[in-house]
């Protein structure tokens, strides 16, 4: 960067990132967003050297670090806000009947398998939330025979590295309820805490690009999916094909858990609207 000035985005590099991001992602900015984009990136070009966006944008293109680029990228243009027990109200829903439900026809058909999905899982709080509900549920599922899979993904390495550690602060946890804060974590010399080793223990993490139908091939047979607060990134093309690829990942009567804010009126039809003690969840 040239002493003394001040790096800004042309329109062109704008829709050269933009185009770049929502090809790889499904992300998307729409032309009244650029300033929030240019806002997010300036620190990220600044930091790594680059005189301009253009160049931030050629090495984009032809880097061969580039791949790697993008994983920080994506890190830096979304929002990574998340907590434990976040809408709790929805978490009852899925402890109280939900998951009830499953594991209960899943023993009437002699296949005990559970197989859920928080998608995306930022720094983890939330696979390791249900991972936690499940323990509290049913306290002896890990000793009568069940195969259980919890996975957490995202694009970003970053916050998959933050959750891989288990490492939380006093914010993170402001919403657990004392009996699971006993239970489930350790504090540490730090003042900070850590989820015991049983409970990261039930969560597989992986790096994984809603976008990529290929990546999400790769988890079937999910009972519920998570999917919250994900769907305002995206256009309505971008919605539909990352929900078609969710439903794919579903087991008949899976069930999909989105934001209570968001909605799928006008993106698919292939789902029940479900009301489960006045939460609103999808089924296959």
């Amino acid at each position: 960067m040239l002493s003394g000035k001040k790096i800004e985005m042309s329109h062109h590099s704008f829709y050269a990132l933009r185009d770049m991001i929502y090809e790889r992602s499904g992300i998307f900015f729409p032309d009244q967003k650029k300033y929030l984009l240019e806002n997010r990136l300036l620190r990220r070009i600044e930091d790594e050297g680059f005189d301009d966006f253009e160049k931030y944008v050629d090495f984009l293109r032809h880097d061969p670090l580039r791949d790697k680029e993008f994983s920080t990228l994506f890190d830096i243009v979304t929002t990574n806000e998340t907590s434990f027990f976040r809408d709790i109200n929805q978490l009852q829903a899925f402890e109280s009947v939900v998951l009830p439900q499953i594991v209960k026809e899943a023993e009437e058909k002699g296949y005990k398998k559970l197989r859920i999905w928080s998608a995306p899982c930022s720094t983890g709080e939330e696979p390791y939330t249900l991972a936690m509900l499940l323990l509290n549920k049913f306290p002896k599922i890990q000793d009568s025979g069940w195969d259980i899979e919890i996975h957490g993904s995202d694009i970003s390495e970053c916050v998959l590295n933050s959750a891989r550690r288990g490492e939380y602060t006093d914010y993170s946890i402001r919403n657990v309820p004392p009996p699971y804060l006993d239970r489930y974590y350790i504090k540490n010399g730090n003042g900070k805490y850590n989820v015991r080793p049983e409970v990261r223990g039930m969560v597989r993490l992986s790096n994984v690009n809603l976008f990529d139908n290929m990546r999400v091939k790769m988890f079937r047979g999910m009972n519920i999916v998570f999917c919250r607060n994900m769907l305002i990134y995206f256009d309505e093309a971008a919605k539909k094909r990352v929900i078609a690829n969710i439903y794919d990942s579903l087991a008949p009567g899976g069930y999909l858990f989105i934001g209570h804010a968001e909605s799928l009126f006008n993106i698919s039809r292939a789902f029940k609207l479900v009301n489960i003690n006045n939460i609103l969840i999808y089924q296959k």
